[in-house]
């Protein structure tokens, strides 16, 4: 499991040198055209995401966008059987709540531990390209550090409790992308404690200007599936 692992942040790290070696021969332009275009591509593919073995990791499907009025007026909700993610229009990201989680919102002034599992899929990549959903991790999952200052959300991986996660294994940055805070406004972030009750999960579409260090700078989109649960005190 170790050796199929690091196999993966290899074949991540070739991946994201070939997409900086073609962004040199593009503008800047070109490359949030493309970006655009595979995000496009992406929303009315039907896609099924694979792990290495061949196993449904996450069976995307085609995806219907509404607006950030119509998810107001569905009670911040998005539709699951019509497959709805909502679009914020300031940030580009794309967000389906799977469940909005136990427990409750994190409150204004407040800060709190979270810890965080997740797919990454490079959407212009076509390939799922991080996870910290296995065995492998389990040990050292990516907590993230999140204070709420009266609506507006920062946050950093925390490395102080086990020295960090897959995030900051692969990318070498605390800094949490802006992306995956999109959220925390609309979500619970306790702890399952009974069998009926299930922690907060969500499906993000993430532009390279809200995205990780790597994505970033070599100007492509992620799909991230994510569970948040709260670190006990």
């Amino acid at each position: 499991m170790r050796n199929s692992i690091l196999y993966t942040l290899l074949c991540s790290l070739i991946l994201i040198c070939s997409l900086a070696s073609c962004s040199e021969t593009e503008t800047y332009a070109e490359q949030k055209d493309k970006e655009f275009k595979a995000i496009q591509s992406f929303l009315d593919r039907d896609i099924v995401i694979r792990g290495e073995d061949g196993d449904i990791i996450c069976n995307v499907g085609k995806i219907e966008a509404i607006s950030e009025e119509q998810f107001i007026q569905q009670d911040s909700t998005t539709d699951l059987e019509r497959n709805q993610y909502v679009v914020f229009n300031n940030s580009g990201v794309y967000m389906q709540i799977v469940r909005k989680g136990t427990g409750e919102k994190l409150e204004k002034g407040k800060t709190a531990r979270i810890i965080c599992r997740f797919i990454e899929f490079n959407i212009l990549g076509d390939s799922l390209q991080l996870r910290n959903d296995v065995n492998f991790w389990h040990p050292t999952p990516d907590i993230i550090k999140i204070s709420n200052n009266w609506g507006t959300y920062t946050a950093n991986f925390d490395t102080e409790i086990n020295g960090g996660g897959a995030m900051y294994a692969a990318y070498g940055s605390t800094s949490v992308p802006s992306g995956w805070l999109i959220p925390f406004p609309y979500i619970r972030i306790g702890r399952q404690d009974t069998p009926d009750e299930g922690i907060a999960k969500v499906r993000l579409i993430v532009p390279h200007s809200e995205g990780q260090t790597s994505a970033s700078s070599n100007v492509y989109p992620c799909f991230y599936e994510i569970t948040f649960q709260k670190m006990r005190d």
